[in-house]
């Protein structure tokens, strides 16, 4: 906003000083009138408008050249967390690597084929995520939410999923051997294929899963299953599944299992 305007010219120092009526306030008088009369010359310097102006115009460029920036900073950014993801690589533990997911992931970047094994991603809120080919093995991700994603022949052995959601969740060709699936929302989810040799799969909420063509549950503690669908249970159970309330119970008919 321009704000120079030119201002009246001053009182001569004799009206101005004819104001006071005591000799005291003289000087105040005076240094008053002084700087009214700078103010008043700077007033009519046409530079200080054109400053004024030049000011403004700086502000414009700046907001043109941010917008025109975003790209760059967004590519910057994308950048920096696929440097985090993949020198964490392998390693356990977080390495920053839940933000960074979670930051891509929330600008529809895929995460296709990325190697996530042994990291701690507790808690991860990555809904719609593109995991396809990815390898989560022995990853930690307890209380995680995963809805709607698509993990189809992701590597999820030993994976750590216990009482996360993971509702309509396509999982078709997935190695889900060992996972640790115990309390777990796999509502709507997709299992055609997939493997759950050694699964934990204890109160996990089955309904309206598509289970059609599973390769493999033996080994897997389906006890408490919630909603399985028709047949399910059966085919498991005949498959080498077995039902164990306990971690010890589970281990006992490990060795049962192992000799069929």
């Amino acid at each position: 906003m321009i704000l120079h305007q030119k201002r009246e010219r001053p009182r001569s120092w004799s009206e101005q000083k004819g104001l006071s009526r005591h000799a005291a306030l003289v000087p105040l008088l005076a240094f008053d009138w002084a700087w009214e009369w700078v103010a008043y010359v700077l007033s009519h310097w046409n530079f200080l408008e054109v400053l004024e102006y030049l000011g403004s115009f700086s502000v414009l460029i700046a907001v043109i050249f941010y917008f025109k920036e975003a790209p760059d900073r967004v590519k910057q950014r994308h950048y920096q967390a696929w440097q985090v993801i993949n020198t964490a690589q392998g390693k356990g533990g977080s390495g920053g690597r839940i933000e960074a997911l979670q930051e891509l992931n929330a600008d529809s970047i895929s995460l296709t084929g990325v190697d996530l094994s042994n990291a701690f991603l507790q808690g991860v809120q990555l809904r719609k995520v593109r995991l396809s080919r990815a390898n989560l093995n022995a990853a930690d991700a307890r209380e995680s939410t995963l809805d709607d994603s698509d993990l189809n022949f992701a590597d999820l052995r030993s994976a750590n999923f216990r009482g996360s959601h993971l509702r309509k969740v396509s999982l078709e060709e997935a190695d889900l051997s060992d996972a640790d699936l115990n309390g777990a929302d796999l509502r709507d989810s997709e299992l055609d294929g997939a493997k759950l040799d050694g699964a934990d799969l204890r109160s996990a909420d089955l309904n309206h899963v598509s289970w059609k063509g599973l390769k493999g549950a033996k080994g897997a503690d389906v006890f408490g299953v919630k909603n399985a669908p028709p047949g399910f249970l059966d085919w498991a159970l005949h498959n080498g599944a077995v039902q164990a309330e306990t971690d010890d119970a589970w281990r006992k008919l490990a060795p049962l299992v192992a000799q069929r």
